[in-house]
């Protein structure tokens, strides 16, 4: 038995085991086994007749055997108009390939058949988002290389004597006969019997197509790319190299090899990236509605991670209500399956969303962003996420210049500066060495927010604390200059320009593709002007904090810190409930996400918290005042 066949018996093992076709019959999932499985007919047919004789016996009966399991699914299926022609189309099928008929009438059959399977069961063949081979090449390390080798051809050194051993990706013969979409379902099922698992649980949809487009690379000539048909997503990933040289020719099918390894990532647009929220949502409720609300959740934080909020800063310029609504859409719909509500609640939370999804892909065009929303999305990405950051290291630093403290500046100017390079690291890692979900990225977030919060409420205090002593200097001289002080300095400036990085790298990476080559000018425009207005308010806070008297500078410093304070709060632990570590509990309260109020009773409570710490320490600091008062 030939690999490509071991293959397809170890995925329709679990149905020839036991005898039960109608394990598919309650769900579409059989439609899509029965298209995997007209795929491989269609594919492996011609190599076991030729001129009307077997030429492979054993081949052969399986390929009838398999026809057999295919009149099986295909009867199993949910009762459509379409399926009775299905099911004449099968037995059609299988009485040409039992008279042994030419393999291009065969293949044409099984081609033909399987698209009018996958309009009449609604099967997508293509991705909802563009494979990203660049996405894949750090699953690939991950996941695949220690059984197939770095390069592909099955030489890992975990694959040293397994049975059947790894396959060799760069074999073109093997990868011509297989789709982009028998790839992405191989890595979904895994290969029964052997060392091959399933990666469904480890991988979202998203993923396994990045790492499917990287695959097919291992047989692609980037050169050979340009070519004069350019072949749209649909049919990169639903036809095989096989197949377009029998239609178009050997120029043709080695510039499909290419296109296929390397889509444009043009179409990744906010239509794509709303599209994959509004599909992964539906995967959500049926994984939810098969009783599997580990899965239905994971898929509700995903949707919103991997698509919606890539888009959301560009919907916010639009509108900030229509931002917001589908937000909390969103939101109330995840939170219903984490409360475990009936099944027929979460579906009609889930319409609420898709129907804001609607609105907000109406609103955003699905195309590129117009030139002005393309500088303003810029300006305003940097000038938000990088406000907090340059207020925090602004009020540190005139502190610090305005006391003489030289030492310490440059210890703060460092921490900035290895917080520059430390985040684009972060993303060049996440990029191009290891997978970073969405998920991870909220968390890091929230985290650095949070630590953020504590450092920021300690700093306003201790400068509250020393708006009066008449040894404040000493004290500096000899703790905070020769000691942790400094450090601390430097830690907090690395923590408030690191945690936001990140997260305004990834929005300008999405945003440049979303504006296309037309706004890309525009953009840089406004991440530019975001610059400028940055370095301003910088050098006003550093102007105006050298005219005033130094309790008054050392009382305004300490309430900007500890405002800043509860805004970190309330920005952590939002951050957190994205990542789905937290769950969501509106409550009837404004919102001004810029402060980092959100209408949240968690997120609430966190900046309430922090208020009560607020008041808490300057209450401390006020009856330590009165005592010394007392004592002198």
């Amino acid at each position: 038995m030939t690999s490509r066949f071991r293959l397809l018996a170890w995925l329709l093992w679990p149905v020839l085991a036991l005898s039960s076709t109608s394990l598919f019959a309650s769900t579409v999932e059989g439609a899509a086994q029965a298209l995997h499985l007209l795929d491989y007919i269609g594919a492996d047919y011609p190599a076991t007749v030729e001129a009307g004789k077997v030429v492979d016996p054993s081949e052969y009966r399986e390929q009838l055997e398999f026809l057999g399991v295919l009149q099986g699914l295909i009867s199993a299926l949910p009762p459509r108009a379409e399926r009775q022609t299905l099911e004449q189309g099968v037995a059609q099928l299988r009485q040409a390939v039992s008279q042994r008929e030419e393999a291009t009438v065969v293949a044409a059959q099984a081609r033909q058949l399987g698209a009018q399977l996958a309009a009449a069961y609604e099967v997508s063949q293509a991705p909802v988002i563009t494979p990203d081979p660049a996405r894949g090449a750090p699953l690939y390390a991950q996941h695949c290389a220690v059984c197939h080798g770095d390069k592909g051809v099955g030489d890992g050194p975990a694959g040293v004597g397994l049975t059947p051993p790894p396959a060799n990706l760069t074999n073109s013969e093997r990868l011509d006969r297989l789709s982009l979409f028998d790839l992405y379902n191989t890595l979904g099922l895994g290969i029964e019997g052997t060392d091959m698992p399933s990666f469904a649980d480890q991988l979202d949809e998203r993923q396994r197509w990045d790492l499917a487009a990287y695959i097919a690379g291992f047989t692609a000539d980037p050169a050979k790319a340009k070519h004069d048909k350019t072949f749209n997503l649909a049919d990169l990933a639903r036809h095989t190299p096989l197949e377009v040289q029998s239609t178009d020719g050997a120029e043709a099918v080695a510039a499909f090899r290419a296109q296929r390894a390397q889509p444009p990532q043009v179409q990744r647009g906010a239509s794509q990236l709303l599209g994959y929220t509004a599909s992964t949502l539906d995967k959500s409720l049926a994984a939810y509605r098969a009783g599997d609300r580990e899965q239905a959740y994971d898929l509700s934080v995903a949707a919103y991670l991997e698509g919606f909020e890539l888009v959301e800063s560009s919907l916010d310029n639009l509108d900030t209500n229509a931002r917001k609504d589908t937000e909390r859409a969103l939101m109330a719909y995840r939170q219903s399956l984490q409360d475990g509500l009936p099944v027929a609640q979460a579906a009609q939370k889930l319409e609420v969303a898709k129907s804001k999804l609607a609105k907000a892909e109406e609103l955003l065009g699905g195309g590129g962003l117009s030139q002005s929303l393309s500088f303003i999305s810029g300006l305003l990405i940097l000038l938000r996420e990088g406000l907090e950051a340059i207020l925090v290291l602004a009020a540190v630093i005139a502190f610090l210049r305005n006391t003489g403290q030289a030492a310490a500046v440059r210890g703060v100017n460092i921490g900035w500066g290895l917080a520059l390079l430390a985040g684009l690291a972060t993303w060049a890692l996440a990029a191009y060495v290891i997978d970073v979900s969405g998920a991870q990225r909220e968390l890091l977030e929230g985290c650095t927010a949070l630590f953020a919060s504590v450092m920021v409420l300690w700093l306003g205090v201790w400068m509250h604390d020393r708006r009066h002593a008449a040894a404040w200097q000493d004290y500096i001289k000899s703790s905070l200059v020769s000691g942790g002080g400094r450090f601390g300095f430097a830690l907090l400036a690395f923590f408030s320009v690191y945690r936001e990085l990140f997260e305004v790298v990834l929005f300008y990476e999405t945003l440049w593709l979303q504006a296309g080559p037309a706004g890309h000018n525009a953009v840089l425009a406004g991440g530019a002007t975001a610059l400028v207005l940055l370095i301003g308010l910088a050098w006003v806070i550093l102007r105006g904090s050298a005219k005033l008297p130094l309790a008054l500078f050392f009382s305004i410093n300490a309430g900007l810190l500890c405002a800043l304070s509860v805004v970190f709060a309330g920005h952590g632990v939002k951050a957190l409930q994205e990542a789905g570590v937290f769950g969501t509990r509106p409550v009837a309260f404004f919102e001004f996400d810029w402060l980092g109020i959100h209408a949240d009773a968690y997120s609430l409570a966190a900046q309430v918290v922090a208020l009560i710490a607020v008041a808490t320490l300057y209450g401390r600091s006020r009856l330590a005042e009165k005592r010394r008062v007392q004592v002198s």
